[in-house]
């Protein structure tokens, strides 16, 4: 059996941590075992490592988060890259058709979907296994994960069952979307279960879909076609449209961590970052990324969360409403993770005139490298305040360390190395600041030096 993690959309129920760059998957507020923090993401690949499943697994993903994987589970991990969000149904098909055409899958191989995000306990991926018997067992279209309600949710939709149940799976009869408490009891009393998004099929079966709908099932080919897939969930395309469903019960431990209501009850720290709270404070949180300090005083039940996108302050109850709140704000990131480090946006102005100025405090771990670049739109001023490295300017090499200004004119081919971790403090001037405004020459460094090489 395969495994495809799906990792998606902006994660906006957690703003402003999460923002189009990074997404909730991303945020480092749980605790591993060592007491470290980490990532969702970082928290479900660790379990798919335990359960023996990473190597059978791979990401289907958009552009944007491509780094931000790669810096958090390495850049070994197979991923699946979306050239453009359009719901589920896309990505999952391309991802099945990388799976048969570049992975060599038979089209009998069962897959298994599951979001990157999950709250669970390691025994959940026993049950992800036991998929692949019971859909080659019953025969049916599609094999889904249900939870055992332990109350009656509002927040979660429901897997109806029909009225065949043995002890180890049950026919799907209907679905039913986050029902009110009344319309939830009686739904559970029909041993209804929460549906957890993870469903499991025949390779075959989507590849029938994708033929049947005149789109091709080789990997490059439909990549070209893309745009052509109907920008549609997958639960629309497939599973409203499967005429025989099974769903497995799953008893244990199982949360989905996509508000901050839900997320800060599996932080243990009530401050993470700098803060201070008043004593005798009941479930409430700080979550601040920025360096100067948060006191929360005589609030219970409340979340406060800062970033360099902005703050929140919301009581836990209403804390969902924060994507609705905010479904017209178009800001860039103002942090994000790459794989050569991070960088923070200190200040963004725009003038009257056209012109803007940006400026980033930039992290460049030790050994990583900016790839050779070029701006058309912008020139830089670089100062760098910690470190050591090797900066290229228009096939120049030399050496730069704290203390050095260095000018990057419009149109300026440049890189840079670190061979200690490095600060900068960059300055951006331009007509249009913005992080498409960037040419790539070479990627690696061994590419770069090749490059300066081979001239």
């Amino acid at each position: 059996m395969k495994l495809v993690l799906l990792s998606g959309g902006s994660g906006k129920r957690l703003w402003p941590l999460s923002n189009d760059a990074r997404s909730k998957q991303f945020i480092k507020v749980l605790s591993n075992e060592y007491g470290e923090k980490e990532s969702m993401v970082q928290r479900v690949w660790g379990q798919l490592a335990k359960n023996n499943l990473a190597e059978d697994s791979v990401i289907a993903t958009s552009k944007s988060q491509v780094e931000m994987i790669h810096t958090q589970l390495g850049s070994h991990v197979p991923i699946v890259v979306e050239p453009e969000r359009r719901d589920t149904f896309p990505a999952i098909a391309l991802a099945a058709v990388y799976l048969y055409s570049i992975k060599g899958c038979s089209p009998n191989e069962v897959v298994a979907m599951l979001p990157v995000d999950p709250y669970v306990e390691n025994q959940f991926f026993v049950k992800v296994k036991e998929m692949e018997e019971k859909i080659r067992e019953s025969n049916a279209d599609l094999a889904l994960i249900g939870v055992k309600p332990t109350f009656p949710s509002e927040k979660y939709g429901y897997i109806v069952p029909s009225e065949e149940i043995n002890s180890e799976y049950m026919h799907v009869k209907s679905f039913k979307e986050k029902p009110k408490e009344k319309a939830a009891r009686k739904l559970i009393e029909y041993q209804a279960l929460w549906n957890c998004g993870v469903f499991a099929f025949r390779l075959e079966y989507i590849l029938q879909i994708l033929i049947d709908k005149g789109l091709p099932i080789q990997y490059e080919q439909l990549l070209n076609q893309y745009h052509l897939l109907p920008k549609n969930s997958f639960d629309y395309e497939v599973v409203e449209k499967a005429k025989d469903i099974i769903a497995l019960t799953y008893e244990g431990y199982w949360k989905d961590l996509g508000t901050w209501n839900t997320l800060t009850e599996e932080i243990k720290d009530p401050i993470n970052g700098k803060g201070f709270v008043s004593e005798g404070l009941k479930n409430s949180h700080i979550v601040n990324e920025l360096d100067i300090p948060i006191t929360l005083i005589g609030l219970d039940n409340v979340v406060v969360a800062a970033s360099p996108d902005g703050i929140l302050v919301t009581d836990k109850e209403s804390s969902p409403q924060v994507k609705d709140v905010l479904k017209n704000l178009e800001e860039r990131p103002m942090y994000e993770e790459r794989r050569w480090g991070w960088y923070k946006v200190l200040e963004h102005i725009k003038y009257s005139e056209g012109e803007e100025v940006l400026t980033k405090r930039i992290c460049v771990e030790s050994s990583k490298n900016l790839s050779y670049q070029v701006h058309y739109k912008r020139s830089e001023i670089w100062t760098v305040v910690k470190g050591e490295g090797v900066l290229i300017i228009n096939d120049q090499i030399r050496p730069i360390r704290a203390g050095d200004v260095i000018h990057i004119p419009l149109g300026t081919k440049h890189a840079l190395r670190a061979t200690s971790l490095m600060e900068i403090i960059e300055v951006q001037t331009g007509s249009e600041l913005v992080e498409e405004d960037i040419y790539r020459f070479c990627l690696e460094w061994d590419e770069i030096m090749n490059e300066m090489t081979v001239k």
